[in-house]
């Protein structure tokens, strides 16, 4: 049995807003797994989130940057929110972001030449060296259009162009251009906010929408209703989720009833004008990556040979 500590409760409890006793059950049911306990906590019907943003452990900082008809997105590790700060750090996220726009994947990007010299891996090692902190290219992404714009956001930016949450809209059409980029501006700060995990319904990753419909079909069977009642609960489960996690079939945070397909052909209609959303990315800093919970007395103590009370 894994030791459940009061940090990764207090985790969980961040994760799913259930509460702490919850949170020590549900990880106590299922050895101390982060993953498994959530969806533990969600088929009691404890807890609602899906996604787990309260994961993203790492610091560093998203970059946008977009150049005629193409936008890119980059997101560069640190190991803590004082280097993102640092002037040296966000000049390298920036240079390296506008190479994106070219440089369409990590190869390519670390291989490609700084304004100052040296390739972008051999920038961000001598970095590392000077600013005394691991650092690490993670991860790029393009969206272009032939006619239209592509609108960037930054949510809380940092620096102009850098943020922990970094959003491409790709909008293709004939509209006047001004109508699409205010357009896409509020279409980025729904993404921004909403963290859609697929343009269309169909494009909804198949490992995720089974993992739904488990936890759906384990909520349903605890009703204790018949089995054709619980397929029809379970499908029903499964279509809203789909609805609620695909872009164009969320609903506009800005009024929380009008469909983002909607919202696009209203504007378009508007404009006079053929728009399309075609394609999205949204980079939050650090999602994905597994949070290392250290406590900082017991390292310190540890590397001075003190011994810590019991």
């Amino acid at each position: 049995m894994a030791e459940i500590t009061a940090a990764s409760v207090k985790e969980l409890r961040e994760i799913s807003g259930a509460g702490m006793m919850d949170c020590k059950k549900a990880l106590n049911e299922t050895d101390g797994n982060m993953d498994a306990a959530v969806d533990w906590l969600r088929t009691k019907g404890l807890a609602t989130a899906a996604k787990k943003a309260g994961r993203a452990a790492s610091e560093g900082l998203v970059g946008v940057a977009v150049s005629g008809n193409t936008g890119a997105a980059v997101e560069v590790n640190s190991e803590t929110d004082f280097v993102a700060k640092n002037e040296q750090f966000q000049n390298f996220v920036r240079s390296a972001t506008e190479l994106a726009l070219t440089n369409s994947t990590i190869e390519a990007l670390a291989a490609a030449q700084m304004p100052q010299g040296g390739s972008v891996q051999e920038v961000l090692t001598a970095n590392i060296a000077t600013i005394g902190e691991n650092q690490s290219l993670r991860r790029v992404a393009t969206v272009s259009v032939n006619e239209g714009a592509v609108v960037s956001y930054v949510h809380n930016a940092a620096a102009p162009g850098l943020g922990k949450i970094g959003v491409l809209v790709a909008l293709e059409g004939n509209a006047d251009k001004a109508k699409i980029e205010a357009l896409g501006k509020q279409l980025a700060m729904h993404i921004a906010a909403a963290s859609p995990s697929a343009l269309h319904e169909e494009g909804l990753d198949a490992a995720l929408v089974d993992r739904e419909r488990a936890i759906a079909m384990e909520k349903a069977a605890e009703s204790g209703k018949p089995a054709n009642i619980i397929e029809k609960m379970v499908e029903g489960a499964i279509a809203k989720f789909r609805k609620e996690n695909a872009l164009l079939s969320q609903l506009f945070v800005m009024d929380n009833k009008t469909k983002i397909s909607d919202v696009v052909a209203a504007a378009a209609k508007d404009a006079g004008g053929s728009i399309a959303l075609t394609a999205y990315v949204r980079f939050q800093l650090g999602e994905g990556i597994e949070k290392v919970v250290s406590d900082f007395a017991a390292e310190v103590a540890a590397t001075s040979g003190i011994k810590q009370p019991a």
